[in-house]
């Protein structure tokens, strides 16, 4: 899944609003007109289940090409008794390749390139997912348990020539995937979630005051999906379902 903003407008690029539960809208205070160089999202699940159906995400696009990218979470089941934290990085850009061993052309069945690794990891720590420029129009995008510090790269793509840098400013979600495909659903049987979506970073020179600056619900089960969202110093913790 992928949104996009046209002003204060928000529109799905997928056939149904059934998967979009909640948004939010990102963004710094000062930063390079040119663009930023990296940019750190922080997320934490250790309150949701561990089974596969959600992804919490951040999305990000870059000057010069029209489509976006994202990165994010997803919880999955337990391995052998140990809790396995799946990590995407994604392109939707066409003309977007990839040699990198985690990574694969398309996403989510049109152009661009998906990324992904499951790590045997603790959901009690914060994570922290990375996006930098590491040569011309390649970006890497690299999962960081912020506790252990160990860091585990999710994959890395390059974008057709004339990308820039990243956008100041973008939008992310939280959704339920299982929902793809499935003829009907109810949205009072919609599994309980929750995650806590931290304001962005850059150690991109210019680059200051990233905030998540609003958090709404949205999609067909608005005021209907048992949302609730408490908003912290630096971050929002966002529980769905039941």
């Amino acid at each position: 899944m992928k949104i996009t903003a046209a002003a204060a407008i928000l529109v799905t690029c997928v056939p149904s609003l059934a998967l979009a539960l909640v948004g939010n809208e990102w963004k710094f205070t000062k930063a390079p007109e040119a663009g930023l160089a990296d940019i750190t999202f922080p997320f934490n699940m250790a309150k949701a289940p561990h089974k596969s159906g959600f992804y919490f995400a951040q999305q990000f696009n870059f000057h010069g090409i029209k489509d976006v990218g994202y990165t994010g979470l997803q919880p999955r089941e337990d391995e052998n008794g140990k809790s396995v934290v799946h990590a995407a990085f994604s392109s939707f850009q066409a003309g977007a390749t990839t040699k990198h061993r985690n990574c694969h052309t398309g996403a989510d069945g049109g152009p661009g390139v998906s990324c992904a690794i499951d790590i045997k990891d603790d959901y009690s720590n914060t994570y922290n997912i990375t996006v930098e420029n590491i040569r011309d129009t390649t970006w890497r995008g690299t999962l960081i348990n912020t506790v252990t510090k160990k860091a585990d790269v999710i994959g890395e793509w390059t974008l057709p020539k004339g990308a820039g840098k990243i956008v100041n400013g973008q939008l992310g979600f939280v959704e339920y995937y299982t929902w793809n495909g499935q003829p009907s659903h109810t949205c009072d049987s919609l599994p309980y979630t929750q995650a806590v979506f931290y304001d962005p970073t850059s150690k991109t020179k210019g680059a200051e005051g990233g905030k998540i600056t609003k958090v709404y619900e949205y999609g067909d089960c608005v005021g209907k999906a048992g949302y609730v969202v408490k908003k912290g110093t630096n971050n929002y913790d966002i529980k769905v379902g039941f």
